[in-house]
């Protein structure tokens, strides 16, 4: 199963409150509008104006897709700090922000570190309810949030932080300011960087684009790859993982589901400065649901040295099995202390 990510209960509680006036039923056609952008190609060219144009359509993603969009970027942040030994950020810049999903994700990787936070986004109704969102968030570093409208397209000069995420943006902006802004990031990143993509094609493309700018400004990836060499994945297939998002009444309303949680699939890169940041890549990865069968586990993994390989763990292996029976797609292997 894939690993659930609850929202923190005062977001979770800030959306009910700021979007109960808001019926399903007129969010509909926003609903529509924002599936076929988010499940589409980027645009070729810079577009005139924000996804999110007006408030109507921020409160519809916001109901439909900002509980998914936190999932993702907090699994990807989960991955980063259980490679890099303690560390955390003092400064958070997040671009593309919209209405904070990876910024509540930051504050809830490191409760109480007591690192600022700054949104940076195109769109003004967005930033509004992000604001409004974090007006009672119960860290500070959410309550204190900049909220700092700028357009992303061109080459954005951005100010320096510890950590900057860029999650599910890169897809609305045309092929040269999707490489300008990820060459940005990685100028503005003293510590780490983290983009996340909806895992589709598409946005697995993005995500190999990301990580061979990041590598290419002299960051080194520590998840979700094992290694910084040439990615091994080809033949039309696409590295994606998957966290499992609890639904609300509202959430469930507004999608039309009847099931109490969804799966996101999302593609992630962390990467960072190594002499800033200290840790290490995973010695293997996860690509696929482990396959259990009698007396043994089967594991697709990505690896430094061989690449895409499936490995048997058979009941023989101990402790290794052990921890097979128990892995799931996205874990690094093999566990720690795991011969």
């Amino acid at each position: 199963m894939p690993t659930v990510q609850q929202l923190p209960d005062d977001l979770r509680d800030a959306l009910a409150r700021q979007l109960r006036e808001t019926a399903p039923g007129r969010a509909s056609a926003q609903v529509e509008r924002l599936i076929d952008n988010y499940r589409g190609a980027a645009p070729t060219v810079a577009p005139a104006a924000p996804i999110l144009r007006d408030a109507a359509d921020v409160a519809a993603y916001a109901a439909y897709r900002m509980p998914a969009t936190y999932a993702a970027a907090r699994s990807a942040l989960d991955a980063l700090r259980a490679r890099t030994a303690g560390w955390a950020p003092r400064t958070h810049l997040d671009l593309g922000g919209g209405t904070g999903a990876a910024t509540w994700a930051v504050a809830d990787a490191w409760p109480g570190s007591g690192h600022t936070s700054t949104v940076l986004d195109w769109s003004q109704a967005a930033l509004a309810l992000g604001r409004a969102l974090a007006a009672d968030a119960a860290e500070p570093s959410v309550r204190a949030a900049e909220w700092t409208r700028a357009p992303l397209a061109g080459a954005p000069r951005l100010p320096a932080a510890d950590l900057v995420t860029v999650s599910y943006v890169i897809g609305e902006l045309a092929p040269a300011d999707r490489a300008s802004l990820l060459d940005a990031a990685a100028a503005a990143a003293l510590g780490a960087v983290v983009v996340a993509e909806p895992g589709t094609p598409e946005g697995f493309a993005r995500i190999a684009e990301a990580r061979d700018r990041l590598i290419a400004a002299g960051l080194t990836v520590l998840a979700p790859c094992p290694h910084d060499a040439h990615c091994p994945v080809a033949g039309g297939d696409w590295c994606h993982f998957a966290a499992r998002v609890p639904r609300t009444s509202l959430h469930r309303q507004v999608k039309g589901g009847t099931l109490p949680y969804e799966d996101e699939k999302f593609g992630y890169v962390a990467a960072v400065r190594p002499a800033a940041v200290p840790g290490t890549p995973a010695p293997g990865r996860v690509v696929r649901h482990p396959q259990i069968r009698k007396g043994q586990v089967l594991l697709d993994l990505c690896t430094p040295d061989d690449g895409l390989v499936r490995a048997t763990v058979a009941k023989r292996h101990g402790d290794a099995y052990r921890a097979a029976r128990g892995a799931e797609w996205g874990d690094a292997w093999p566990p720690p202390d795991t011969p």
